[in-house]
């Protein structure tokens, strides 16, 4: 039988070894939505997807959502968007947080959503990367396979680093882990909005050192793992590419969720558990 410990940043699991739900090492037993771990995190989730909720994010910004439905357009919608996000968390008025110009040291009251989202799409072992890991562990439940390395478990010089890396990026900063939140619930909306009958994308990744005895396979990526819509981009990442059919629910952030702010390579961020694959020839 395939091992189905974590190998680089995703592991990979032949059609013969299929499992239906998340490996017990991946999966938290508590988290912040509406679904079990277990269950988003696992195969008949990726064919089978329904709606994902973090806990009371859309009803606490009700409002929000309301203005939104009376836009039309995408850019209507995602400056508005922005307006709202520095109105609830203050962002342009940081003394208003308890930030304070007078301090000596590091001042990290610019530390928000789109840092966070820049800091991943250079470097998704980044502080910033960390950040948005731990997220994903707090609300989906789903735990970070891999950071600067194969994490091994909690007693792990790997994990210890991570959690150094998460801390370092949440410390003294403003309701990061809200931000997010709000920002994966509005991407969701707009999703739907733009796309309302699409339940899933046809996304590539490139990757290094994983078999490829056959075309069809499973993988258990980590947690947060950046895709492209384009196969050409997706091979300057690695070796091997393959598509995946992943749900649109699974989706944090996407090319022009907020346009002319976050200039990645056609990149999305797609929250992690196990997918079927196929791998592409070169």
């Amino acid at each position: 039988m395939t091992s189905t410990q974590p190998c680089d940043t995703n592991t990979t699991i032949s059609l013969a070894d299929r499992l239906l739900t998340l490996p017990a090492f991946a999966a938290a037993p508590i988290n912040r939505c509406n679904l079990p771990a277990v269950i988003l995190g696992g195969l008949t989730y990726q064919h089978c997807p329904t709606a994902l909720h973090i806990d009371m994010v859309q009803e606490f910004h009700a409002r929000l959502f309301t203005q939104l439905d009376g836009l039309d357009t995408p850019s209507e919608r995602a400056q508005h968007f922005r307006q709202y996000m520095n109105s609830a968390f203050l962002l342009s008025d940081s003394e208003q947080v308890g930030f304070s110009h007078q301090n000596n040291g590091i001042r990290r009251d610019k530390a928000d959503y789109l840092r966070l989202i820049r800091g991943w799409m250079f470097d998704a072992n980044s502080i910033e990367a960390a950040v948005i890991k731990r997220w994903v562990e707090s609300r989906f439940g789903l735990l970070t396979l891999n950071h600067k390395g194969v994490i091994q478990g909690v007693s792990s010089d790997e994990y210890q680093r991570y959690l150094q890396d998460y801390v370092r990026g949440l410390y003294n900063s403003n309701a990061l882990e809200s931000q997010l939140d709000l920002l994966y619930t509005y991407c969701q909306y707009e999703l739907i909005r733009q796309m309302p009958k699409t339940t899933h994308l046809a996304l590539f990744r490139g990757v290094n050192g994983l078999p490829k005895s056959n075309s069809c396979s499973q993988l258990l990526l980590n947690n947060n793992n950046s895709f492209s819509d384009a196969r050409d981009q997706a091979s300057i990442f690695g070796d091997h590419v393959f598509s995946a059919n992943i749900p649109t629910t699974k989706i944090l952030y996407f090319p022009d969720l907020l346009p002319n702010l976050l200039r990645g390579e056609r990149e999305y961020l797609v929250i992690g558990g196990m997918v079927d694959v196929q791998w592409l020839k070169g």
